[in-house]
This record gives C-alpha cells, sequence and structure tokens, in this order.
C-alpha cells in the first residue's frame, strides 16, 4: 500500500486538518501571515497527523477532536523545524528556501514560538487534562531531544545508544504521542493505548532512521535536501556512528577529522567509508526491525482498515525514497 492509498483512509479528515491549519495560522501581524504561507505552501507528508487521525478511527472515535488535535501536532512539528533550520543554519527544506534564509533567524524563532503557543491554546479547546499532559510531557521532551542532539554535533564519540536516546527525543516521541491520543480521544482501555503509544514510538525512530539512510544515498531532488547535509552540521547520525566503528584505524581518523570539522570537504572519504563497512545496510535493518515492532504493537487493536492502514505506514516509512 503506496502513500496515496494509505492517505485515503483519513482523506476527508486530512483536508479538514489543512483547512484549519490555514485558519488558525491566521494572526493580525502580517509577517506571521506571510511567513505561514510559506509554510502550508511547502507541504509536507503530514504523517504524524495521519498516524493521529488512523488511530483514532482504528478505535473507533466518533466525536470533534480528532482534526483539531491533528492540526495541534502539525504545528507542533513544524515549530520545530523552523527551530531547527535556524540552529542548523539550513537554506533548504522539502526542496524550497527555509523560512530562515528568506526571513531571518529573528522571524524564524518567534513564529516557531507562536506555533507553540497557538498550540496550546488549541489543545485545551479538547477538554481533557489527559490531552494537555501528553501534549505538554511530549514537546518538553522534544527540547531535551534537541539540546541532546546539539551536545553530540562534532562528537565523533557519539556512540549507538545515545544517538538513538536522541532521536527517541526529538522524533519519535510526537509520533508516540499522535498514536496515544487516538486511544485517548476514544477512551479506550490501558492496553490499547499502550500498544499504540508503541507502535508511534517504534514508527518514528524507523522513519528517523531511513532519513539518515536518505541523507548519504538519497538525490536532493527527491528529499528536498542537499546530499550530506547531516555530516556538514557535524551530525554524527547511524551510518556515521557505524562506518566510524567499523572501519580500520586510519580510515577512522579521517572520519573523526569529517565529523569534528563538519562541512562537505570530507563528503567522498565519508561515503566510502559508509559503503566499505555497510553503514547503509545497517541501518536499514535496524529501521526495519523497528517497523517491525510498530507492527507487532498493533496487534492489541481489533482487526479494522484502518489498523491496516497504520500497518502500511510503518511498511512506508523503511521503503521510501523521499
Amino acid at each position: 500500500m503506496d502513500l496515496e492509498r494509505i492517505r485515503a483512509h483519513v482523506a476527508d479528515d486530512l483536508a479538514a486538518v489543512d483547512e484549519l491549519i490555514r485558519r488558525r495560522l491566521a494572526s493580525d501581524v502580517a509577517l506571521i501571515n506571510e511567513l505561514g504561507r510559506h509554510i502550508v505552501a511547502g507541504g509536507g507528508k503530514r504523517l504524524r497527523p495521519m498516524v493521529l487521525l488512523l488511530a483514532a478511527r482504528a478505535c473507533g472515535y466518533g466525536g470533534p477532536h480528532h482534526v483539531g488535535l491533528a492540526a495541534v501536532v502539525e504545528f507542533i512539528h513544524t515549530a520545530t523545524l523552523l527551530h531547527d533550520d535556524v540552529v542548523d543554519a539550513s537554506e533548504l527544506r522539502r526542496g524550497q528556501e527555509t523560512a530562515n534564509s528568506i526571513w531571518g533567524n529573528e522571524a524564524s524563532v518567534l513564529v516557531g514560538d507562536f506555533l507553540y503557543s497557538r498550540a496550546f491554546q488549541m489543545m485545551v479547546e479538547a477538554g481533557s487534562m489527559r490531552v494537555m499532559e501528553i501534549l505538554a510531557d511530549t514537546t518538553n521532551t522534544i527540547a531535551e531531544g534537541e539540546v541532546r542532539q546539539l551536545l553530540n554535533c562534532h562528537d565523533p564519540d557519539t556512540t549507538e545508544e545515545r544517538y538513538l536516546e536522541v532521536i527517541r527525543g526529538k522524533t519519535a516521541k510526537l509520533f508516540e504521542a499522535a498514536a496515544r491520543l487516538g486511544a485517548v480521544l476514544a477512551a479506550r482501555p490501558e492496553a490499547e493505548e499502550a500498544a499504540l503509544a508503541e507502535y508511534g514510538l517504534r514508527l518514528g525512530i524507523a522513519f528517523q532512521l531511513i532519513d539518515d539512510v536518505l541523507d548519504y544515498r538519497a538525490r536532493p531532488e527527491e528529499t528536498g535536501k542537499n546530499l550530506g547535509d547531516d555530516l556538514a552540521e557535524g551530525k554524527p547520525t547511524l551510518p556515521f556512528i557505524h562506518a566510524l566503528r567499523e572501519s580500520p584505524p586510519e580510515r577512522a581518523a579521517a572520519l573523526r577529522r569529517a565529523i569534528e570539522e563538519g562541512g562537505r570537504e570530507h563528503i567522498g572519504t565519508v561515503l566510502e567509508a559508509i559503503e566499505a563497512t555497510g553503514a547503509i545496510a545497517y541501518t536499514e535493518a535496524r529501521a526495519r526491525t523497528e517497523a517491525e515492532r510498530a507492527i507487532a504493537a498493533l496487534e492489541a487493536l481489533p482487526g479494522s482498515p484502518a489498523r491496516e492502514a497504520l500497518a502500511a505506514l510503518a511498511r512506508f516509512a523503511v521503503d521510501r525514497t523521499y
């Protein structure tokens, strides 16, 4: 099942999410509106809202709050991207100029703050302290993950476990929250809530690991990013960590210099090491294991087309080329 067929299960809800995003981005401040239009035009896969909508449907939810919370999840995600692009000095995302490259760092940070605060205004509308608790804990964990990543930058001694701890926080936690909220909205038993949380966590890890692979393998016209962006920013992701761990001393020393210095001048050396050590295959295997765990967690839910779509989304996460 490809992404469009998965999306078709909640197409009407996703259209409602997009419309709500456009409405709730509106502000009396012209710059926020201008930058907001840029964000909406940038598109994106809307995976996190899709997870929430599918999870709610798999749990039999029939209330009014799933669309609003799906928009909240997307606002939180977009706010993190705006802040990430400033921290990383990124100039390209999804094939277009980043907001910070057009309007500057100050505007991007402040509009990111606006999105966070708008998200919290909207989550109150669900009228659930449990929803508030989940999303407040999630945003805090994401922030911790971003700081952990910053500490790992340019550090060749970053271990695989340290790196996985980063992506569990900065990427997987929001997937976990999106899936969990579907069960919370439907007031499903604790076992189903825990199963969906496990699904989201494993899906998010798998998704990020494939992003790591694509950074060293994909074509920029497909991913909207430049090849080797992570290396240029001094980020030791799993393919790099594995290559460094498995390289002989002379090549390992060159890899250590590459991550310490950042930039793109060492990209050839790093790509050769990644190829020689099977780092891509290693990372893909780890991602597939996580996806399999995600799919296994869904067994706690009753069978339904929405549950099958969630399983298909986990397969898409590891089979994608963009």
